[in-house]
């Protein structure tokens, strides 16, 4: 079994959200989407937020995720947190699949 696991991780995300406001993330794949994403990041060149010596990317990742480091914002937050130049994982279901990639 992975520690944390998916349920765990979708509860730290959401520990943030007020009652009667939508969850920012409901699913294993927006999970799996943010990380990747941050996974991304510390792979170009970021600095890592945890100690992560001799683990791989992703493992920083979700493990910066469990440890509240990052965020995962919602689209209206995610276009707040651009204009305002703050550095946080993003993350955007819909946006991420409308957009294709370019294969080579």
């Amino acid at each position: 079994m992975l520690h944390p696991s998916y349920a765990d991780l979708i509860q730290v995300v959401n520990s943030e959200v007020e009652e009667g406001e939508d969850p920012v993330v409901s699913s294993r794949y927006s999970i799996v989407m943010a990380t990747s994403k941050r996974a991304r990041q510390i792979i170009a060149g970021d600095d890592e937020l945890v100690d992560g010596k001799g683990k791989k990317p992703l493992s920083v990742a979700v493990e910066e995720l469990n440890q509240g480091k990052i965020k995962i914002l919602n689209d209206e937050n995610a276009e707040n947190a651009e204009n305002s130049g703050a550095e946080v994982a993003e993350e955007s279901a819909a946006e991420e699949m409308s957009q294709p990639e370019n294969v080579e």
